[in-house]
């Protein structure tokens, strides 16, 4: 299967953003529909950082799945042991492709942090890792 358009978010324990891609056809359009529709998703995967707060004391998985949902998006989480929380915003749902692309990127994160100059909470700006999480979303997305 194959999502149209989705936005990914990993979101630290401060509650800041870590890294962002966007994939599909929300990758590409013109620059100021594009800027608007950033802001429209980082709101609502803000909004579902609340849902992912009460539900990850309610379950020993790290795969939360669907979160919740904005007229015809989906917002998926996937909560590191670290605190860590990753967010995908889509428009298609697509479990086993979404749980695939947040272990392989959760092991890619992994394998960043094992840099010890690598701050938990701060921003994530390795060209490698942002290659590597966009073929990663290509591949299951």
């Amino acid at each position: 299967m194959a999502t149209t358009s989705s936005y990914f978010v990993m979101v630290g324990t401060k509650d800041n953003p870590l890294y962002e891609a966007e994939f599909g056809s929300m990758a590409r359009g013109d620059v100021a529909k594009k800027d608007d529709l950033r802001h429209l998703n980082q709101f609502v995967v803000h909004a579902a950082l609340d849902m992912v707060d009460e539900l990850v004391w309610g379950t020993p998985a790290m795969y939360l799945k669907v979160v919740d949902k904005f007229n015809e998006w989906y917002v998926s989480a996937f909560v590191a042991p670290s605190g860590v929380r990753f967010m995908l915003l889509h428009d298609t749902p697509n479990t086993d492709g979404i749980r695939n692309f947040f272990n392989e990127t959760h092991e890619l994160y992994i394998r960043t942090l094992l840099n010890p100059f690598t701050d938990l909470n701060g921003p994530i700006t390795s060209p490698a890792f942002d290659q590597k999480v966009r073929a990663h979303g290509r591949k299951w997305l």
